[in-house]
């Protein structure tokens, strides 16, 4: 498989991952997450993934036109995965906000995944 769909799958399990966070460790603290420890780190890890990943989706996107995908929604989407490395930890983010967040980041995600996988067969 490619590079993109790589990256595109790590995102996805990265989102998994901070979602998980969200409902299992946010809500059950008492107070906010240490800063150093736990948020920079895994906001840098995403951080760091999206960025790979922004351009070469985007290239993909233009060149291979796929159904229901758009450069906007790539762009959109890695906005958002850039938050959520963050906002995962915050107490006071709604919930609904959250999941809305993670629901439409999945969608682009896995929207690519799939159209990459068809267009390789």
């Amino acid at each position: 498989m490619s590079n993109l769909y790589n990256k595109t799958t790590e995102l996805i399990a990265d989102i998994n991952e901070a979602f998980h966070i969200y409902k299992t460790e946010t809500k059950a603290r008492e107070s906010e997450a240490d800063f150093y420890s736990e948020v920079k780190p895994f906001a840098d890890r995403i951080h760091f993934r999206v960025q790979e990943w922004e351009p070469l989706a985007r290239e993909w996107v233009i060149t291979n036109k796929p159904k229901y995908l758009y450069p906007i929604q790539i762009k959109t989407a890695a906005e958002n995965i850039g938050y959520l490395g963050v906002y995962v930890f915050q107490k006071n983010m709604k919930d609904k906000r959250i999941t809305e967040m993670v629901k439409s980041v999945l969608y682009v995600l896995n929207q690519m995944k799939e159209q990459m996988s068809s267009k390789e067969e």
